[in-house]
C-alpha cells in the first residue's frame, strides 16, 4: 500500500500597488480641524495614498496581482483560485470583486469570490488557501488584499479620514512537498459581539439606500477609536503569545513581525509587549496610512522589494478589524529574494 506525500502551502510571490496621488497631513490641515503634529503623535501616519476617481478596488487588486504572478514564475493560467479580501468591493454585493479582478488578468473559468473581513482580511485568504492547497483541492491560489477605503471615509470626520488610505497587495500560495516551506501554523477568529466599534452602517439589509442614509452620512466607517485600541492591543499581544508558545517558537527569533499597519500606538504596545526589537517590526503606517486588507501584503512587498525579505526567512503576522476580526499567522518566505 503506497503512502501519499503531504502537501504543503508555501508562500511563493508577494506584489503591491499603491495609487499615484499622495494626501499628507498638510493636506488634512486645510480639509478639517486637525494638524500634522496631532495626526503623527496619535497615529505615526504622516501621509496615505488616495486613488483616482476612475481608478476601483479591482483595479488596484488586479495590478498588484499581476506582479505577484509574474515575480512567481507562473502563467496566469496556472492560478487556479482566486481569493479578494476588501470590505471596498467594485460593486455593492455582486459580482464580487474576485470575479472581476479575475476577468482582468485573463484568468477563465476559475473559481473566485471575496472575503469580508476588514484588516484581517489577507490573513484570512491565507488560511483559505492553505486549507485548499494542503487538501489537494488547487494547486496554486492568488490571495489579493486590496481597499479603496476614501470611497467609504467621511472626509469632514477628522476621527475617521485621518487614518485611511488606498492599495492593494497580493500573493500567490502554491502546493509544495518540501515541508520546511511549507505555512507553520494560521489562527484566525472573531466575535460579533464587538461589531459596533468598526461598522459601515450602509448600505445593506438594515439600511437599504434612501435619503436618510445618504443625509446621516450612514455609507461612511464608524470607530469607537478608543475602545477599539485598547481591545486591539489586548487581542494582539495575546494571539502572537499564544501561536508562538504553541509552535514552541520564541519571540526574539522572529526575523520579520508584520502587523496590521494600523497605528504606529498599537504596533509600538504589541512590540513592546511581546519585547520585539525595532529591527524585528515591519513599518510602514507612517507613508500609507491604514489600507485595511491591503496593509500586510503591501508591507510584505516593501520588505521584500527592501531586500530584507530573504528566502526562507520566517514572517509572523498579526492583524485585527471589523467583525471583530483577528488573526495571527507563521510562515517562511518560500519565494526568491530580490
Amino acid at each position: 500500500m503506497s503512502v501519499t506525500q503531504p502537501v504543503y502551502a508555501a508562500f511563493r510571490a508577494i506584489g503591491a500597488y499603491v495609487p499615484q496621488k499622495i494626501l499628507s497631513n498638510a493636506d488634512l490641515e486645510k480639509m478639517v480641524d486637525t494638524s500634522d503634529e496631532w495626526i503623527t503623535k496619535r497615529t505615526g501616519i504622516k501621509e496615505r495614498h488616495i486613488a483616482a476617481d476612475n481608478e476601483f478596488t479591482s483595479d488596484m487588486g488586479a495590478k498588484a496581482a499581476a506582479l505577484a504572478i509574474k515575480r512567481s514564475g507562473l502563467e496566469k493560467e496556472e492560478i487556479d483560485l482566486v481569493v479578494c479580501a476588501t470590505v471596498t468591493p467594485d460593486y455593492f454585493n455582486m459580482p464580487s470583486t474576485a470575479c472581476i479582478i479575475s476577468d482582468k488578468l485573463g484568468i477563465k473559468n476559475v473559481q473566485a469570490f471575496d472575503i469580508s473581513a476588514a484588516c484581517s482580511g489577507f490573513v484570512y485568504g491565507l488560511s483559505v488557501a492553505k486549507a485548499f492547497v494542503e487538501s489537494g483541492m488547487r494547486k496554486n491560489v492568488l490571495v489579493i488584499g486590496a481597499e479603496k477605503f476614501s470611497s467609504i471615509v467621511d472626509y469632514t470626520d477628522r476621527s475617521t479620514c485621518i487614518l485611511f488610505g488606498d492599495g492593494a497587495g497580493a500573493a500567490v500560495i502554491s502546493a509544495t512537498k518540501n515541508k520546511e516551506e511549507g505555512f507553520v501554523d494560521i489562527h484566525a477568529s472573531a466575535d460579533g459581539a464587538y461589531a459596533d466599534f468598526l461598522v459601515t452602517p450602509a448600505p445593506g439589509s438594515r439600511n437599504p439606500v434612501s435619503q436618510k442614509v445618504l443625509d446621516e452620512g450612514l455609507q461612511y466607517v464608524q470607530m469607537k477609536g478608543n475602545e477599539t485600541f485598547k481591545l486591539a492591543v489586548k487581542t494582539l499581544t495575546k494571539d502572537v503569545k499564544e501561536i508562538l508558545e504553541k509552535n514552541n517558537i520564541r519571540s526574539e527569533e522572529i526575523p520579520h513581525f508584520i502587523p496590521h499597519q494600523a497605528n504606529y500606538r498599537i504596533i509600538k504596545a504589541v512590540g513592546d509587549a511581546l519585547k520585539m526589537r525595532e529591527d524585528q517590526v515591519a513599518l510602514t503606517v507612517h507613508k500609507y496610512g491604514n489600507t485595511s486588507a491591503a496593509s500586510i501584503p503591501m508591507a510584505i512587498n516593501d520588505l521584500w522589494e527592501s531586500g530584507k525579505l530573504k528566502k526562507g526567512e520566517l514572517m509572523l503576522l498579526d492583524t485585527f478589524g471589523g467583525g471583530l476580526t483577528w488573526a495571527s499567522a507563521l510562515l517562511p518566505f518560500s519565494g526568491e529574494s530580490v
